[in-house]
């Protein structure tokens, strides 16, 4: 960071953050991960040590740092280095396949790709995939000696100030397309994002916050664990979501807060360890990805949980709309009102007009949290942000109170246990099979996952296939969350205009064919 005299770090910058706490708090846990605590101190040497390493590698402002690991406090630490010397992080979905991850890293052209002993053999795979070699070496050899400068054979880069814009994550999100899209989230976004969520849900350094989501979802970062380390609480970071172990957690740790999607709170419902686990501590907890279901909701309520919903999404920081937790029952489905510093409108599907008072219409969203853009791909961005407004593709009805439920998506993305899938990118995958003419993919409600995807296909004749073999081509393209759980052949698709799929018949015929099914049962 730069001091004195110097040109200084833009005012929104989180570089400083962890030498703000260690100066106020060095002994405080700011994060335990997998029984291992580290304190504010101990964070703010390690993330200056790293800077000091990453720069001395010919990594600073503008370079990106992709990885491919888990949830950890080595991780942790090089998002903070990152922030410090101006480069983006990129973390990547370690379940995906390597043809999805070689897209995603082409793409970024990171100067560094940064994998774990768990995600060894991915990598490698990652690596024969790709056209030109990327640097890359193991999260826990990054501060040796020596490691990096060999690695990147860069020259060094000086320490320089950071501004506001700098690119701080670059987070891939699906679309309504297969192309990969990654949302540039700069400090600025980080920062407003953070502030927004204290103001609403408010942390102190007594906080324990668990944290469940995986580190390459906007929300790994910016739901709560940025804001804990802002504040000086302490994170207890899990690498995986086991409803068992974090009954144990919230009482082991005192754990005061978290946030997961309805699955996971139904996952926890029903634990057997449920009904006598000590949840006195947890005082709050924060459901996103989709609406919680009203049953589901109670059942916190009744173990005295308070409950925030919300929606979000990547390219607004995520957070935009919050159901405070004294409304959530009266409100089930419904997603709230913005957030501090947030700003939003309705505009018509059809004309672009905006929607005043109550009524149905375009979600849009204003506010200086708002993303930067996507990494190399100006049509994308102009397509959604324009005028000082992100068109968030999602169908919103907003009652005479100004509150906001989310009731359709335009681009027909659909969540599976909390994870974005396109439909556009299944049907690709499928038509990659030689026996599929045609496909659609629709999302349907299911009781565990929140939504899961059923594909419809036309096959061609004389090639011969079934079910089963259609779901392993599947299994063999994409990541397991993406891929149906159902096929439903059909002699054809029905189609609107000039061929083009019509997607509410399909929904329409997907729902009847699947009732049919369970009838038979």
């Amino acid at each position: 960071m730069a001091t004195g005299g110097a040109a200084v770090d833009g005012l929104h910058t989180l570089g400083r953050w962890p030498a703000d706490r260690a100066r106020i708090a060095p002994a405080h846990p700011a994060v335990v991960d997998r029984g291992v605590t580290l304190g504010y101190g101990e964070l703010e040497h390690r993330v200056e040590h790293l800077a000091t390493v990453l720069r001395a590698a010919g990594i600073g402002r503008g370079a990106r740092v992709a990885t491919l690991v888990g949830n950890s406090a080595d991780h942790v630490v090089l998002l903070f280095a990152c922030a410090r010397v101006g480069a983006a992080l990129a973390p990547l979905s370690w379940r995906l396949t390597p043809a999805e991850l070689a897209r995603q890293v082409s793409l970024l052209d990171p100067a560094l790709l940064v994998t774990e002993e768990e995600t060894g053999s991915l990598a490698r795979e990652l690596g024969a995939l790709l056209r030109a070699p990327v640097p890359t070496a193991y999260l826990t050899e990054l501060g040796r000696p020596g490691v990096l400068d060999a690695l990147t054979r860069r020259p060094p880069v000086p320490a320089a100030p950071v501004q506001d814009e700098d690119p701080l994550l670059v987070v891939f999100t699906s679309g309504s397309s297969s192309a990969p899209k990654a949302a540039v989230l700069s400090h600025r976004t980080c920062w407003w994002t953070n502030l927004s969520l204290s103001r609403t849900l408010e942390l102190t350094e007594r906080d324990v916050v668990l944290s469940v989501l995986p580190q390459f979802h906007a929300g790994g970062w910016n739901i709560q664990p940025l804001l804990a380390w802002w504040t000086g609480a302490t994170v207890v970071l899990e690498r995986t979501f086991d409803p068992g172990r974090v009954l144990s957690l919230v009482a082991e740790h005192g754990v005061s807060t978290m946030m997961g999607v309805p699955t996971h709170y139904l996952l926890l419902a029903e634990h057997p360890a449920f009904a006598d686990a000590d949840l006195t501590s947890l005082r709050s907890a924060v459901v996103g990805g989709a609406p919680m279901p009203p049953p589901l909701l109670r059942t916190f309520h009744a173990r005295g949980v308070a409950l925030t919903q919300g929606y979000g999404l990547t390219e607004a920081g995520p957070n935009v709309l919050c159901l405070p937790p004294h409304e959530a029952a009266q409100r089930a489905g419904w997603a709230g009102v913005p957030y501090p510093h947030v700003e939003v409108a309705l505009a018509d599907p059809v004309t672009g007009e905006r929607v005043e008072g109550a009524g149905t219409g375009e979600l849009l969203v204003s506010g200086p949290g708002l993303f930067t853009g996507y990494l190399h791909d100006e049509e994308a961005t102009a397509a959604v942000l324009h005028d000082g407004w992100l068109w968030t593709g999602d169908v919103a009805t907003r009652d005479e109170d100004g509150y906001l439920r989310i009731v359709d998506r335009l681009r027909n993305i659909y969540i599976s246990g909390g994870e974005n899938v396109a439909p556009a990118e299944v049907e690709a995958a499928l038509r990659r099979h030689p026996a599929v003419a045609q496909t659609a993919v629709v999302g349907v409600p299911h009781e565990r996952w929140g939504e899961v995807g059923v594909a419809v296909v036309v096959l061609r004749p004389g090639v011969a296939t079934d079910e089963h073999d259609l779901l392993e081509h599947c299994r063999g393209l994409l990541a397991a969350f993406k891929v149906p759980e159902r096929v439903l052949v059909v002699p054809d698709l029905p189609v609107v205009g000039i061929g083009k799929t019509d997607q509410a018949a399909v929904r329409a015929l997907v729902t009847r064919r699947v009732q049919e099914r369970e009838e038979h049962r």
